[in-house]
């Protein structure tokens, strides 16, 4: 499958001032939680507590200090178990 081309005249996107300051927040918060791409033994965001959806690859944490999309193999350091 190939992606269509897009029109040649379409302003190109540039960041603005509030996408740094946002990314750079961002940055902070995960460093914050550590973060990481892969579980930590059998600790992983799909049985955590905060994993939004569990069954799904993909889905919100919903801890306090995180809130953001990830994937159910991550891990962070406000894992907790699930009560189920």
């Amino acid at each position: 499958m190939t992606l269509p081309d897009l029109p040649s005249d379409l302003p190109q996107a540039e960041p603005k001032a509030i996408d740094e300051k946002l990314q750079l927040e961002l940055h902070y918060l995960a460093d914050g939680a550590g973060l990481k791409g892969h579980p930590s033994g059998d600790e992983r965001c799909s049985n955590c507590l905060y994993y939004l959806e569990p069954a799904k690859p993909l889905s919100y944490c919903w801890h306090m200090k995180l809130r953001i999309l990830v994937g159910d193999g991550w891990w962070c350091r406000w894992w907790q178990a699930r009560d189920d």
